[in-house]
């Protein structure tokens, strides 16, 4: 579930936000229906990884990948690739990172919510 909601809403919103609307969207979407700190962290991993490395596809191949291999050799990757992989790996890991913060902050807060009712 929350695999599909982070990957949906992240597509719509990358279309006219900013590339760091991942951060926010995993945080909040973890934040309210993660299960655990684990599910947080790998949905949202995988699911703008995925977002991502078929958007670079989507938009590399029809030019025959002549943009991402020049950004490559530029980055000194050499392989458009591993570019690619590369930058699947990065915004995973941002969204990952971001997705179980928002879990551990909804526990953080019941947590305080308990402390204060006893």
């Amino acid at each position: 579930m929350v695999f599909i909601v982070i990957l949906i809403i992240c597509f719509l919103l990358q279309l006219f936000l900013p590339w760091w609307i991942i951060i926010v969207i995993s945080f909040a979407t973890c934040g309210i229906i993660g299960k655990t700190g684990k599910i947080a962290f790998w949905q949202s991993f995988f699911a703008v990884g995925l977002l991502w490395i078929g958007y670079s596809l989507f938009k590399s191949l029809p030019n025959d990948n002549l943009l991402a291999s020049r950004i490559a050799i530029m980055t000194g990757v050499k392989l458009w690739w591993v570019l690619l992989l590369v930058t699947g790996l990065l915004s995973g890991l941002v969204a990952g990172i971001s997705g179980y913060c928002g879990y551990q902050f909804r526990i953080s807060m019941l947590n305080n919510k308990k402390l204060k009712i006893s």
